[in-house]
């Protein structure tokens, strides 16, 4: 009797661990623990994460490509990369094993911001002037595009290589005219330091003729056919997070400082509600729902990809991204 009452017990706690495990789903992010990194904080606080049966840490990065090689060398499952900057890395690395599954940024962030009494008002002013442009940046990657479309000699243009600390400023001390990276942080990064709102120039590619897609939710896809289950709810999960800091702001910043302590909440609430204005609430996405793209525009991307990187292998929009994962439950939808 005894001896059945023990085998009993074994059964049933093995029952309740397996019940119970969950799938580690560490996620690598793009940049530093600011506001638009806010809903991944809440998707966990909140239980969206653990109602899908993951157990997710997140970790900063250190620029748009950062998580790119991290996700496709296994040390992530999943990551926050700028998919543009992913066409290349798959180009240039044939059949790594990492795709995009989850557009974040329908909108990319992707911008030069200038000072008005530096002469930085329009694309054109760029000419002659020094622009400050970290190597790593996604929006550096982007600007030959931007100029391209805009019809600027890049020759007329001072590219000065800047680290990112250092960006803005370099700007706030009038040591460049301009500089490249994400309108929301940028801006409310040189509004910090000091200088006048009304001083700045934001100009989005996306509104000067750059048609490209920003940045998404990457995966392994040898983690991805393993565990098809885990993907899928890892982006329900960021939705939710998403739908969760938008409906609340405040208890989105209160999930980011808990995380960063450091940071201004007042000033990352803010940098958080310009990015999904601009960037993640976007009208086909109200339309649409979080997570997928439109085949036309993505066919457009590449060819303006076409107009200033040669790629080494033929273009292949299904390499950069696959919406097989995305749920299908209406869980999606933004509003």
């Amino acid at each position: 009797m005894i001896r059945t009452t023990f085998f009993a017990a074994v059964a049933a706690l093995s029952l309740a661990n397996a019940a119970t495990a969950q799938t580690d789903m560490p996620f690598a992010l793009d940049w530093k623990f600011e506001g638009p990194a806010a809903p991944y904080f809440v998707a966990i606080d909140n239980g969206h994460f653990e109602a899908e049966g993951l157990s997710v840490e997140v970790s900063e990065g250190a620029g748009s490509l950062d998580a790119i090689p991290k996700v496709a060398t296994g040390a992530f499952p999943v990551g926050f990369a700028d998919i543009n900057s992913l066409m290349k890395f798959l180009d240039q690395n044939p059949g790594a094993p990492v795709t995009a599954v989850m557009m974040v940024y329908d909108k990319p962030p992707f911008s030069v911001v200038g000072r008005k009494s530096l002469g930085i008002e329009t694309p054109a002013d760029l000419a002659g002037k020094v622009l400050g442009a970290p190597p790593p940046d996604g929006a550096w990657a982007q600007f030959p595009i931007f100029a391209a479309e805009n019809d600027l000699d890049m020759a007329s243009i001072t590219v000065e290589p800047v680290g990112f600390p250092v960006r803005e400023p370099m700007l706030a001390e009038g040591k460049v005219a301009s500089v490249t990276g994400f309108s929301f942080s940028s801006t409310l990064n040189l509004i910090r330091l000091g200088v006048p709102e009304d001083d700045l120039t934001v100009l989005l590619m996306a509104d000067h003729g750059v048609a490209l897609y920003g940045n998404a939710v990457i995966v392994n896809t040898d983690f991805a056919t393993a565990n098809p289950e885990a993907v899928t709810g890892f982006i329900r999960a960021v939705a939710n997070g998403w739908k969760d800091a938008i409906a609340d702001p405040d208890m989105a910043m209160d999930a980011l400082i808990k995380r960063n302590p450091a940071a201004d909440a007042a000033l990352e609430k803010r940098r958080f509600e310009m990015a999904v204005d601009a960037n993640v609430a976007t009208d086909w996405v109200k339309a649409n729902g979080m997570g997928g793209i439109d085949a036309d525009r993505m066919a457009q991307a590449i060819e303006q990809t076409k107009s200033v990187y040669e790629f080494v292998n033929a273009p292949d929009a299904s390499l950069y991204f696959t919406a097989d994962y995305l749920p299908t439950d209406g869980s999606l939808t933004l509003e």
